[in-house]
């Protein structure tokens, strides 16, 4: 295969500062190290990650205006017209844009709809709207169409399959691109913030988007009881739209002194390495990069048993404890047992060398050999 002679195209609605535009940012990377031409195509240019994407990476912005569903669908034609590229991932895509497009211009360009979240979850989420209603046939009907379905973990392939009623094994299982090599690096970083100095007491941290699914109302009423356990803080990094209910929570319960939202960090790892706990308390989840994150900064891990990816990383409990979803007692109970006793930082690193840049990239390398050969 002569990499050099085919470009790579990842396609996007914009860079804000999730796990799956995360992941994407390094499939990205990891195909312009391998010697592919790489675009980054995004529907709108603008998000936390803007200025982080890779050197060998061009980046490409369609610029939707209203409304963007259709504005970047007819972008993302154009696009496909012109420039051709052999491959175009699409993540996030769940109007099927890059289908669409991939109609529109005829282009011979081969697509692989990368499903990075539980769909059945998100579509209860927005099904109170009209266009809430209208995605979950667009998946039904679209998704088979492509020319490969990728999932970020196995419980999301099986739902995945559920929605579009294709067999299982169609469904290609891929974990995120999640662990880089910098990691051990940046976990090194200080950080100014003084909760985190030596003699503090310990600080269980939380990291996510401040929206509906991570529900960090439970992780906050969890939070309640440690405290009147122990001497402990809550330190929760994201941004988004439930910091007003969330800070008004932490009022009422009288948190104020022990309890802080500090927005989107660069560098997450240097808060992991140091808190003593770190807690996903989401409803559900594609993958749960920030699990895998974790681990590989040696923190130990309580994560609930949503739906998809979290047990899977910690290999259904073994590397760290497991708890129902929306159950703040029992949340509380594991984060009180893993402060107690927390599990040998070197097996949770261990772990997440299954989670590498490297390792993953090498598998949608295997994608992309089948998919030119398939040509």
């Amino acid at each position: 295969m002569k990499s050099n002679q085919r470009s790579i195209s990842v396609f996007l609605p914009a860079l804000a500062g999730g796990g799956a535009e995360r992941a994407m940012l390094h499939l990205a990377d990891g195909m312009a190290r391998h010697g592919f031409k790489t675009d980054l195509v995004v529907a709108e240019g603008f998000g936390a990650y803007l200025d982080q994407v890779p050197a060998g990476v061009r980046l490409v912005d369609l610029q939707a205006k209203p409304p963007v569903v259709v504005s970047k669908t007819l972008a993302l034609s154009r696009y496909l017209k012109t420039e051709q590229p052999t491959i175009l991932f699409a993540a996030l895509d769940i109007f099927s844009a890059a289908l669409w497009a991939k109609w529109l211009s005829h282009s011979p360009t081969r697509v692989v709809m990368c499903v990075q979240t539980f769909l059945s979850e998100q579509f209860r989420d927005h099904q109170p709207n009209t266009v809430g209603r209208v995605r979950p046939l667009m998946v039904r009907w679209l998704y088979p169409k492509s020319d490969l379905l990728v999932a970020a973990s196995q419980g999301t392939a099986t739902d995945l399959a559920q929605i579009t009623s294709l067999p299982v094994d169609r469904i290609q299982v891929i974990y995120n691109p999640v662990i880089t090599p910098d990691v051990p690096s940046k976990s090194q970083a200080a950080i100014a913030h003084p909760w985190f100095a030596p003699d503090q007491p310990p600080v269980i941290l939380g990291v996510g988007r401040l929206v509906s699914q991570k529900d960090f109302f439970t992780l906050i009423r969890a939070f309640v009881q440690v405290r009147q356990n122990r001497p402990a803080r809550l330190v929760i990094l994201g941004e988004g739209e439930q910091r007003p209910e969330l800070e008004a929570l932490i009022r009422d319960c009288q948190l104020e002194d022990d309890v802080a939202l500090l927005g989107f960090v660069e560098n997450p790892y240097a808060y992991m390495a140091k808190a003593a706990v770190f807690v996903l308390s989401s409803r559900y989840e594609g993958f749960g990069n920030v699990v895998a994150e974790a681990l590989a900064t040696g923190t130990s891990v309580v994560s609930t048993d949503c739906p998809s990816g979290p047990a899977e990383i910690l290999d259904w409990g073994k590397y760290g404890k497991l708890v129902p979803i929306a159950e703040p007692t029992q949340m509380a109970i594991a984060i009180l047992e893993t402060l107690d006793q927390p599990i040998d930082p070197t097996q949770l690193q261990a772990r997440s060398q299954a989670f590498t840049c490297d390792r993953i990239i090498e598998q949608y390398l295997e994608v992309v050999e089948q998919l030119m050969q398939s040509n």
